[in-house]
């Protein structure tokens, strides 16, 4: 995979994509995925391996989880993730060509515990924070280069259940052994790289 541009929502020609659904109710079922600029798809063996993580630190119990996703795009981490059983599944995306796509792929799975919002993430997160929203499960697969996650993290916690872990995909390993100010408080649960593409499962390392 290659590092991810900005996300611009615009659809372009090209040829027909699709993600596969890899375990739960849903497995195996294809889901098309928008040509657009900056939509990939977090690849199936990725995603195989991040949800054996997940699975492995929630005793392969989904029911309970509430996840958030928050820069959905094609849906791939929280349509897996509702496939498996989680209990309600929130995806945030700004662009309305992704929009559309993810709410056709709702209809066709009939996902009921899926919501969908549109909506910037910063946004998105201080009005779920206002309302007192909380989450077992969040995902974070923003573009690259733009310092998102150094935005977005710090915001999650709060969101958080005490036990509550966050996926994150990112251009570059996270080590809160670097010195960062905006990780001191994650703990690496596992983590990954797959060509240009740093994977990770993170959890608080101190109660909020």
């Amino acid at each position: 995979m290659r590092n991810k541009p900005a996300r611009s929502g615009r659809a372009h020609a090209g040829p027909a994509r699709q993600v596969r659904i890899i375990g739960g109710q849903w497995k195996r079922t294809p889901l098309p995925v928008l040509d657009a600029e900056g939509l990939r798809p977090t690849p199936d063996r990725v995603r195989e391996t991040v949800f054996n993580w997940i699975g492995h630190f929630v005793g392969n119990d989904w029911t309970p989880l509430r996840c958030l996703d928050l820069f959905a795009g094609t849906g791939a981490l929280g349509f897996e993730a509702a496939s498996r059983g989680a209990q309600a599944v929130t995806m945030v995306e700004s662009g309305m060509p992704a929009l559309r796509q993810l709410q056709a792929n709702q209809a066709k799975l009939d996902a009921r515990q899926v919501n969908i919002v549109r909506g910037d993430a910063l946004a998105v997160l201080q009005s779920l924070q206002s309302r007192g929203e909380r989450y077992d499960l969040i995902f974070l697969d923003p573009p690259y280069h733009q310092d998102w996650l150094v935005k977005i993290l710090p915001l999650c916690e709060p969101l958080l259940n005490v036990s509550g872990m966050v996926y994150a995909e990112a251009e570059m390993p996270l080590d809160p052994a670097s010195g960062a100010d905006w990780l001191q408080r994650w703990e690496v649960l596992r983590n990954d790289r797959a060509g240009m593409v740093f994977y990770h499962l993170l959890r608080r390392n101190s109660p909020p």
